[in-house]
Order: C-alpha cells, then sequence, then structure tokens
C-alpha cells in the first residue's frame, strides 16, 4: 500500500493521463487540488513512484505516465463514488424506453450506444440457453420438400431453420396441425438446455416429424452463444500500433475467445482486467471492465467494454454497471 501522499499523486498523475494521454510533470500535479505540497516534493514522491513500479518515464526530460500497476491502484483505491450524470441516465433510460423488433437487433444496438458512451469498443454476450424458454415452436410448409420450423424464446429470439422432406413424406395439413399441437403441448415453457423428450403420439408420420424437430433444436441450441460488438473503429483510433490495432480486432471477430474471455473475468470475481492480466497477449495495451446482466434475478449474460489502458475508468464502471442492469430489466420485461 502506498501512503496518502504518494496515492494522492499517483491519483493525480493517472487522471491526467487519462485526460491529455501525455506524460505528467510535477508542476501539472501541483495545481490538483487534492496534492498539497511543493512541486519539489512531487518531483521525489514521482521518483520513488517510479522506483516502486507505478510510473514511467519514457524519455529523459519528460514527465512520467502510470504503468498497469498504477492503473489497478487507481481502480482498486482510488476511484470515487461510480455514478453517471443526469444527462447520460437519461440517454440510457431513452434508449431502453425504445421498442426493439427483435433481441439480436437490441443486443447489437446496445453493443454500439455503449461504444457511443464511453468511446470504447462494446461488448454484450447474448442470454445462455439456461435462460432462455420456449415460447412457441410449430412447422409451416414452405415449399413442395420443405418445411419451416419456427422457435420463438421467452426474450423474443426467432430461431427459424427448414427441414427437406420428400414429396412422398410430405405432411397434409391434418398432420401439421397435429405435431404443432403435440409440439407445442410438451415443449412450450420448458428451458432450452432441459427441453423433455416428446412422448409418441400414435401417428407414426406426427412422431417422425417430432423426431427430426427436436434434432433440429437441440443442435440450433447446444451452448450457443453470441457476441454483438460495436464500435471498433473507436478502439481502433485510441490504439497505438497498427499491427496491435489489426490483432485486437481480429481477436474480437472471434467469438469464442471472447466468450471465455469476458466468462473469465466474472468467473474471477472481476469487473475490471488491466493490460496482461487478461492473459492475452494482444490485449497488453487493453483494458475491459465487464458486468453481468440477470433475468429473472438469476445472471443471464454479461456486457463489457475493451479500450485503452488509460481509459475513464469511473465512467466505464458507471455506464457498464447501469447499461448492464437496464438490459438485465428490459429482457426480464419481456
Amino acid at each position: 500500500m502506498l501512503d496518502e501522499r504518494k496515492a494522492g499523486i499517483l491519483g493525480a498523475v493517472v487522471e491526467a493521463y487519462i485526460e491529455t494521454a501525455q506524460p505528467v510533470g510535477s508542476s501539472l500535479v501541483a495545481r490538483s487540488e487534492c496534492v498539497g505540497v511543493s512541486s519539489s516534493t512531487i518531483r521525489n514522491e514521482m521518483a520513488l513512484l517510479e522506483t516502486e513500479g507505478y510510473l514511467d518515464q519514457p524519455h529523459t526530460s519528460a514527465g512520467r505516465i502510470p504503468t498497469e500497476k498504477a492503473y489497478r491502484f487507481f481502480v482498486d483505491n482510488l476511484l470515487g463514488p461510480v455514478k453517471l450524470d443526469r444527462v447520460e441516465s437519461q440517454q440510457i433510460k431513452s434508449f431502453f424506453d425504445r421498442s426493439h423488433v427483435e433481441i439480436e437487433q437490441m443486443l447489437q444496438e446496445t453493443s454500439n450506444f455503449l461504444a457511443a458512451l464511453t468511446g470504447s469498443a462494446g461488448v454484450v454476450l447474448s442470454p445462455d440457453s439456461d435462460h432462455q424458454t420456449v415460447r412457441s415452436v410449430h412447422l409451416v410448409d414452405l415449399s413442395p420438400d420443405q418445411l419451416l420450423l419456427v422457435l420463438v424464446t421467452s426474450n423474443g429470439v426467432v430461431e427459424k431453420h427448414s427441414l427437406d422432406v420428400s414429396k412422398e413424406s410430405l405432411p397434409n395439413e391434418n398432420v401439421l396441425d397435429q405435431t404443432n399441437q403435440h409440439l407445442s403441448k410438451y415443449l412450450k415453457g420448458f428451458r432450452l438446455n432441459s427441453l423433455p423428450e416428446v412422448p409418441k403420439s400414435g401417428n407414426p408420420s406426427v412422431d417422425n416429424l417430432i423426431g427430426e424437430v427436436e434434432k433440429t433444436v437441440g443442435s440450433l441450441f447446444h451452448s450457443k452463444e453470441t457476441v454483438y460488438v460495436g464500435g471498433t473503429s473507436a478502439l481502433a483510433g485510441s490504439l497505438p500500433e497498427p499491427e496491435g490495432i489489426r490483432k485486437v480486432l481480429d481477436l474480437l471477430e472471434r467469438q469464442m475467445i471472447v466468450v471465455s474471455l469476458i466468462r473469465g473475468v466474472i468467473d474471477r470475481g472481476l469487473s475490471v482486467v488491466i493490460g496482461t492480466e487478461s492473459g492475452v497477449d494482444h490485449l497488453a495495451d487493453c483494458s475491459l471492465v465487464v458486468a453481468p446482466y440477470e433475468i429473472d434475478g438469476e445472471t443471464a449474460g454479461s456486457i463489457g467494454i475493451l479500450g485503452p489502458t488509460r481509459m475513464d475508468y469511473t465512467q466505464a464502471l458507471a455506464t457498464v454497471g447501469i447499461v448492464g442492469r437496464s438490459l438485465g430489466d428490459h429482457l426480464t420485461e419481456g
């Protein structure tokens, strides 16, 4: 731990660097309201902070910049109350008051909205199959040799999948109606991760169709989780090197890596990982701020922002927190 004076000076350096992206000198720190000592004392303390690994000096004549260790100390010990101002709170309320046609559209728009609020890439993980229940399921006659399976979940996801059938086995209207009634009776209201086996109806034509539906539903929702990313251009503009930008953007396109990364952060009980703490080499210059969201009081998915290590952590934590709660409330209400 740092003593109060060093902590105040370090906090002033971090805040100044977040705001200006320029090395911070003692004269600038001396103007901070929370640092009541002379510039010479500040220079001495900054030198000690550099020795202890909290600050770095890019050039001999330049000021100092925070290290990863400094950001971690800042996040853990120096952040004040995490609140959004009135304007941003109203923006979030207005966003979720709007109607969204389908959940996929809303989740993508939420990631774009997060990016616009924070200037970082917004990331939203869809609700996992543990928290989706079947609202309706039915088959539609699509063509002479195809049926369309339409499945709607409790949080608005609409899944459509075509089933190929031979002309000889194409069901008539009566068989299709029986199949839909049977499917609805035994699947409606169940969670996708624990759908019951549909019992035999006694009609071979109906039972054959039900078997095809069960196989299709199982493949559609087996551990399915989608990542929605918005604002990658804003992230690219805030990173220093073209090669590093390319690697970060490539990573964001690989859904399984993003899902594992965000789940790993939350499983560790963290809301912020900084630089190399992520365990991903390509993210050494980035920080990730995450929060889970709940549906019906249970954690169902996650949201977050990915930005440079010099992001405004106070705003980032407040934004991710309130957007996550608002998203969960919206999905709970349906």
